[in-house]
């Protein structure tokens, strides 16, 4: 298994709350949990900036994504509007998840739920090559709903 160190710390306000952590032994991504005051409700259509409480030092190399959680999305239809979020390995400030409630009831965040995933992951940094075309393939230009299904 590969894995690596991130540093952590964690806002004052926040010190309550459990440090992500992986909920099984095969889990891909650690629970982020909400580091709101008070309860949050969000109205269906409505989006908000909710403050996990924590800052991370992610090495050269790596990128975090923040993702939705499938029990909030099947249940309540709580989603991320840009899922993935990335955190890029230079980011300090504290991690924020921006969640949308696409249900159509309101829905209340409450401080300690968990409320989005983290995945970390290695990057591969790209190095353009401009050439004149590009190589053929068996699907070439075929973009959105080409194969017909």
């Amino acid at each position: 298994m590969n894995k690596v160190r991130v540093a952590i710390t964690q806002e004052p306000d926040a010190t309550d709350l459990p440090l992500p952590h992986y909920q099984t032994e095969g889990a891909a991504g650690v629970d982020l949990y909400a580091a709101v005051k008070e309860p949050v409700i969000l109205q269906p259509g409505e989006r908000a900036l909710v403050p996990t409480g924590i800052r991370i030092a992610l090495p050269p190399g790596y990128e975090a994504q923040v993702r939705p959680r499938s029990g909030l999305a099947i249940r309540h239809g709580i989603g991320l509007l840009n899922a993935p979020g990335t955190i890029d390995s230079d980011y300090r400030g504290e991690i924020q998840v921006i969640l949308i409630n696409w249900g159509q009831e309101p829905f209340v965040i409450r401080r300690g739920e968990r409320i989005a995933q983290l995945v970390v992951a290695p990057v591969a940094r790209v190095e353009w090559e401009l050439v004149p075309e590009l190589p053929p393939t068996a699907r070439g230009e075929g973009g959105f709903g080409h194969t017909g299904r």
